[in-house]
């Protein structure tokens, strides 16, 4: 079974850090475009930012010059690095990648979703 495993949320001060990790683990070929979402309460999951195989990362304006989402294909992980955090990112974050499974399955994954909490 191909899943993805999110790890790294937690409660932060605004100003503060925190680096999330997404692996993606079970039978797999390859991997094309990762990214991130997010989804604050009451409000709709929003993308955050993706990054494709090889190519140039692209971010939400909400977050450009913050977050930084970066890969390592030889692991199969996605990280979002998340840098002078405000209270407005408050959310579940949710890592989500588009995987072609040994089977030549074609699936778009998510995770099960990590709270990140900006507060003082």
């Amino acid at each position: 079974q191909v899943r993805l495993v999110e790890s790294g949320g937690g409660l932060v001060q605004p100003g503060g850090s925190l680096r999330l990790s997404c692996a993606a683990s079970g039978s797999i070929f390859s991997i094309g475009v990762m990214g991130w979402y997010r989804q604050a309460p009451g409000k709709q999951r929003e993308l955050v930012a993706v990054i494709p195989s090889g190519g140039t990362a692209t971010y939400a304006d909400s977050v450009k010059g913050r977050f930084t989402i970066s890969r390592d294909n030889a692991k199969s992980t996605v990280f979002l690095h998340m840098n002078s955090l405000k209270p407005e990112d408050t959310a579940v974050y949710y890592c989500n990648a588009d995987v072609l499974t040994a089977r030549s399955e074609s699936l778009t994954l998510w995770g099960q979703g990590t709270l990140v909490t900006v507060s003082s």
